[in-house]
């Protein structure tokens, strides 16, 4: 083992894994917090490694179970494992969905030393009858805090009754609040707690900026865009939004202004984000547009700059965003796209973080009066001639002559004319239709209502027609068809 740590560069423990390494060794159960970038995982594949040397796994029966909240993040573990341990021969399995149950079953029956999973793949195993837990003997769960934070708590609490009592229990997270603390020490007995550094504060070679933007979602890009190519040291970058959609228009827009950029997100299939994944890592893609899908715990050692098109909604995601650049001891920028609307957030970061983050070229109040309303993307695929124009033809006030503005996603307002359009001749059969009702208007009227003749295809269609263009005169009270009631001589008596 520490033949295969000196081939991948490493001499000297980072902070976490100098704390954390004996104790595992020991066989105690541990709860580690540190920031991000610092080596956590190693923190538990290494003394694994060691603990795992003797013994063999039995078919279906894993040895230790590493539970991760996403499928990137679980895979870049079991990377870990096979750098680290490339001198053993352990048998990793690694269970994510996107893939198929065929393979991962066949690497179950060969008997599995380190399980690698997320929990519900793992369920979906279990319930096939295809995993017998019974023989793990470390437990870990890796960012145990989003872990218990992101609705896993019903099934951790399922598989932490699948496996034996008497295990070890390993917690690593960059942030551990008092109420997931809480969570955690359900499954922890008497952890050594490793704390390295202050929860949920930034790496000190993070350099962090806010933004001030409009809040309308073209101003937001267009602040993006201006901020990307101003950056004279970008080499890459993550570019972080709330919601799936927000990642998808972002990385349209991007893409046709000419960036190099990839999204990833987790309606994406499992392919299709490893690729975009290993693609930005070779330097293929300058830009990746992610959801916070991709805020935790991937290791791409050498991003130079996050950029957060939307402030996150809880504080502590801050922290895993930013923590994508500065690894290792490097450097990184951090720039923080902030609205009107986001002074509560902003001011839950900085309460979290312990310090001010300063503005970048001024605050909110040096922000220069709103553009008229334009759109910067839809406009060329729409070619303004979307809803927008639609809805002004429908006015009627282009037909009359009246001159109408777009404004054009580079800030020039065209002024388009609209001719009136010539009114179209009448059709032949409304002009006999008219000469129709022009002889029966000569006719003497009977006011009768059966008395008005229909033409010879006496269909729904003609009466309706007829009935809507009926320029008759229009008979005074009943006219002649007065009803019997009506005739009848009121009684003197009441």
């Amino acid at each position: 083992m520490l033949s295969a740590v000196t081939d991948a560069g490493y001499t000297v423990p980072t902070p976490i894994q100098a704390g954390a390494i004996p104790f595992a060794l020991q066989r105690r159960d541990i709860c580690g917090i540190a920031q991000t970038g610092t080596g956590k995982t190693a923190s538990f594949v290494l003394p694994m490694l060691s603990l795992l040397e003797k013994g063999r796994a039995r078919a279906r029966m894993p040895r230790t179970l590493i539970l991760e909240p996403t499928r990137e993040l679980a895979a870049q573990v079991a990377e870990n494992f096979e750098k680290y341990g490339k001198n053993h021969r352990l048998n990793v399995a690694l269970l994510i969905g996107g893939v198929s149950f065929e393979e991962q079953d066949r690497k179950l029956e060969r008997g599995a030393d380190v399980l690698i999973c997320t929990p519900g793949r793992l369920l979906d195993h279990f319930e096939r009858g295809k995993l017998l837990m019974s023989g793990v003997e470390i437990f870990v769960i890796d960012e145990a805090d989003r872990m218990l934070d992101m609705g896993f708590i019903p099934d951790i609490e399922r598989i932490a009754k699948m496996i034996p009592f008497t295990r070890q229990t390993l917690f690593f997270s960059a942030t551990m609040p008092p109420e997931i603390q809480k969570l955690a020490d359900r499954f922890l007995q008497n952890p050594e707690r490793i704390e390295v550094a202050k929860p949920a504060s930034a790496s000190k070679t993070i350099t962090q900026r806010f933004i001030a933007s409009h809040g309308k979602d073209y101003e937001k890009r267009a602040t993006l865009r201006d901020l990307v190519r101003s950056q004279d040291e970008l080499k890459n970058a993550i570019i972080f939004c709330n919601r799936k959609k927000d990642v998808a228009d972002l990385f349209r827009s991007l893409e046709r202004h000419g960036f190099s950029v990839g999204a990833l997100h987790g309606d994406m299939d499992q392919r299709s984000r490893t690729t975009m994944l290993q693609n930005f890592r070779d330097g293929q893609l300058q830009l990746l547009v992610a959801s916070d899908v991709a805020a935790r715990g991937l290791d791409i050692p050498d991003v130079s700059h996050v950029f957060n098109f939307d402030v996150p909604i809880h504080a502590e995601d801050y922290v895993h965003r930013i923590g994508r650049t500065g690894r290792a001891g490097r450097a990184g920028a951090a720039f923080t796209i902030v609205t009107s609307r986001d002074h509560k957030h902003t001011d839950a970061i900085e309460k979290l973080i312990g310090e001010t983050v300063e503005w970048h070229n001024g605050d909110l109040s040096a922000l220069p009066p709103a553009e008229p309303s334009r759109d910067d993307d839809r406009s060329r695929s729409k070619g303004r001639g979307g809803r927008e124009r639609d809805k002004d033809r429908g006015r009627g006030r282009n037909r009359s002559g009246h001159k109408s503005e777009i404004a054009a996603e580079d800030n020039v307002v065209e002024t388009i004319e609209v001719a009136a359009a010539p009114v179209p001749a009448a059709p032949a059969r409304v002009e006999s239709v008219k000469q129709e009702r022009k002889q029966e208007n000569n006719r003497p009227q009977n006011n009768t209502r059966n008395s008005r003749p229909y033409p010879a295809n006496d269909d729904n269609r003609e009466r309706r027609r007829y009935r809507d263009h009926d320029d008759g005169p229009t008979p005074v009270g009943f006219g002649d068809d007065i009803p019997a009631f009506m005739l009848i001589t009121a009684s003197a008596k009441i």
